[in-house]
């Protein structure tokens, strides 16, 4: 999933979103440098990536975007799914999507010190070019992805996902309802599990 989606199975805890948003920058034993409130977010982010990625609702997905994309389809479909999260937002959040937004990125600014160096060379464009926002629009999706493409070693045709949204949205629509309600249900147990596993309640 992408930074929307993880910011909003955070479930309002701060370290938990903290975790969430670096997980992908922390390799290895550098996850034991954090407090165990982050390190249950990076934790959280891993179990949501892993569900995510074997979800037959999202393989069936992946399936339309595949043959022209190959193993870019799962990059693609994280940045669709925040597309299609900010198009439903009013149906899982009473909170309007632009006040969840500022108090994401200021509850973010608050823990700048603990970035991996990585993570706070791409949170300052995060912030500055307000992706969390960006993407509920084909032309944010179609600047995002071809950023991506420029910075792929291969040619991963990515500056042209977007049409596949385009020609597949009513697909992609149905597709993500399914699948986000079960990630929802599955992310609220599993950080409860971590919870206690890690002695919080």
């Amino acid at each position: 999933m992408n930074f929307l989606a993880h910011a909003f199975l955070s479930f309002q805890q701060e370290k938990i979103l903290v975790g969430n948003f670096i997980a992908d920058f922390v390799k290895g034993k550098q996850i034991n440098d954090f407090e165990d409130g982050i390190l249950m977010g990076i934790l959280l982010h891993r179990e949501i990536d892993f569900f995510t990625d074997s979800h037959p609702l999202v393989k069936a997905g992946q399936s339309y975007l595949r043959p022209k994309f190959g193993h870019y389809s799962t990059v693609i479909t994280d940045i669709f799914f925040d597309y299609f999260l900010i198009k439903h937002w009013k149906e899982f959040k009473d909170i309007p999507l632009e006040t969840f937004i500022q108090e994401t990125f200021e509850t973010l600014d608050s823990y700048e010190e603990i970035f991996p160096p990585r993570f706070a060379n791409m949170y300052y464009w995060m912030r500055q070019d307000n992706w969390l926002l960006a993407y509920g629009s084909v032309e944010g999706i179609q600047s995002a992805l071809t950023g991506m493409s420029k910075r792929t070693k291969f040619n991963s045709k990515m500056e042209e996902a977007h049409l596949a949204l385009v020609e597949r949205e009513k697909e992609f629509d149905v597709i993500f309802l399914a699948f986000f309600k079960d990630l929802e249900t599955f992310a609220f147990e599993k950080l409860q599990e971590i919870q206690q596993a890690h002695g919080r309640h």
